[in-house]
């Protein structure tokens, strides 16, 4: 079994289950944390931002330019570590990843 630790945006604290070909924004949104992803995973809203602790970050694929673009077009505060959860494929080497979710812009 594979985790996920993730806080939402009231500070609430969450233990998820990982699941291969899934987006970590369809994970937290099934699991109910308060992530829009209005565009559903189209990479174009920047409602399915978190914030991933900079140890995992090295584990993630770069950002596109497309993923830049989205974080700062919807004037999201953006801190090191800032990502889109639609962007970031699960795999097993993301086992234990800890995430915040972004509060909404």
């Amino acid at each position: 079994m594979t985790r996920i630790f993730a806080t939402d945006r009231d500070g609430s604290k969450h233990e998820l289950t990982g699941r291969d070909r899934a987006s970590l924004m369809e994970i937290l949104r099934e699991a109910g944390l308060s992530v829009e992803a209005l565009c559903s995973g189209s990479c174009q809203c920047a409602t399915c931002h978190v914030f991933v602790a900079e140890p995992w970050l090295s584990r993630l694929k770069p950002q596109t330019d497309f993923e830049v673009a989205a974080l700062e077009g919807e004037g999201s505060e953006m801190m090191p570590g800032s990502r889109l959860s639609c962007q970031i494929s699960w795999h097993d080497d993301l086992d234990g990843i800890e995430l915040t979710v972004a509060p909404e812009a």
